[in-house]
């Protein structure tokens, strides 16, 4: 008997082609996950955003601090969405992430500028993620300095000389130090809840599906609501679970600073581990097996890490990229925990992070109903 034969290897690539035919989503997340990889990565990803949300606080209204405010929006860097009325106004802005940016132009700033006084310029920047503040913020001084020089001309054209004749102080709020670990550690406890709630789920009820328990379940009075209920429920302890041990590494290991009520963040957190978790189920009901279950929970994954805004800005990426990363939940999951940890904020600042959640967790709910009622005919 001749170790290779060219028959039976043809008759075993042959079966392959077969078994991959029938197993049309194995077969779709192959060629889906490298492209959805492609896709986000050629054209959603971008580490230097543009066009940053800013707030301009101005008590003066020469033409000086129009120069100023308009060569920032010409700049690119910055998009000049909101003209706060008052200093608690523009705080609010930032705290609840409407935008990264806010300028404060001091009372008669154009006459102490033209009197060679140095007015301040301050500019406030959302920091709690630094990669997507840092360029804007370096590149603000350069844009002052063009802005005021056309400006500055005839007998004013000599403060154009030596120093800048404005005093320019860039303030990184919530995080002074810009520290990246204050950023990443926060969002770990998403990603990692997102990841393995999903998974976890999902492979729990294919798992009954397989070994034939699932059959008995469908043959008792229960309800599909008390189904995903019973389901979801031991889990959620297991996300708490996740959340203690990755708060107390952030605040003991990482020394990331929690200027904001941790039981808020607890108390708050059902709804994500919620919505994470019904998905789980919902993939469960349309896996045939647990490969199939975990190809679903890492295309469900893939596009939350990459378009949430943990890895990379947010508001760098396109449009359509951040109108996709808006539905799912880690996006809102993100803010609301980096709100709570990190700027402080309260019940008021935080519940428009929660509805996106809470509606998506709806959304989910019903769809994983309506499956789970078509496994029953």
């Amino acid at each position: 008997m001749r170790w290779f034969h060219a028959g039976r290897f043809a008759a075993m690539v042959g079966k392959e082609f077969v078994q991959m035919r029938r197993d049309r989503l194995t077969f779709a997340m192959m060629i889906g996950i490298p492209l959805i990889q492609l896709i986000l990565f050629g054209y959603a990803i971008n580490s230097d955003p543009r066009h940053l949300p800013t707030a301009v606080l101005s008590a003066d209204n020469s033409r000086y601090s129009r120069a100023v405010t308009t060569s920032m929006q010409t700049s690119t860097f910055f998009n000049i969405t909101v003209h706060a009325e008052s200093r608690a106004e523009a705080r609010q802005l930032l705290r609840e992430g409407r935008v990264q940016f806010c300028l404060t132009i001091p009372e008669n700033f154009g006459r102490d500028l033209v009197r060679g006084q140095r007015p301040v310029l301050l500019l406030e920047a959302d920091a709690t993620d630094p990669t997507a503040t840092g360029n804007a913020a370096a590149a603000f001084p350069e844009i002052v300095r063009r802005a005021l020089a056309r400006e500055l001309t005839g007998p004013h054209a000599g403060l154009n000389q030596g120093e800048s004749p404005v005093d320019i102080r860039i303030h990184n709020d919530f995080n002074p130090e810009a520290e990246t670990q204050y950023n990443i550690v926060p969002g770990l406890m998403g990603v990692i809840l997102t990841l393995t709630l999903v998974m976890i789920t999902s492979l729990a009820i294919t798992r009954e599906s397989e070994r034939g328990t699932m059959e008995h379940l469908l043959s008792t009075p229960i309800r599909p609501l008390e189904v995903m209920l019973g389901k979801i429920i031991p889990y959620i302890l297991v996300g708490y679970i996740q959340m203690t041990l990755i708060i107390a590494a952030a605040r003991f290991l990482f020394d990331v600073p929690m200027h904001g009520s941790v039981l808020l963040t607890f108390a708050l957190s059902i709804i994500f581990i919620g919505a994470n978790l019904s998905v789980g189920v919902t993939i469960s009901t349309m896996a045939r097996n647990q490969l199939q279950a975990v190809q679903m929970s890492i295309f469900f994954f893939l596009p939350s890490l990459l378009l949430s805004g943990f890895m990379f800005p947010f508001r760098g990426m396109p449009e359509w990229a951040q109108a996709v990363g808006s539905i799912l939940p880690l996006t809102h999951y993100l803010r609301l925990i980096r709100g709570i940890l990190l700027k402080g904020n309260g019940l008021a600042e935080s519940l428009h992070a929660v509805w996106p959640i809470l509606l998506f967790w709806l959304v989910v709910v019903a769809l994983g109903l309506k499956r789970y009622r078509r496994t029953l005919d």
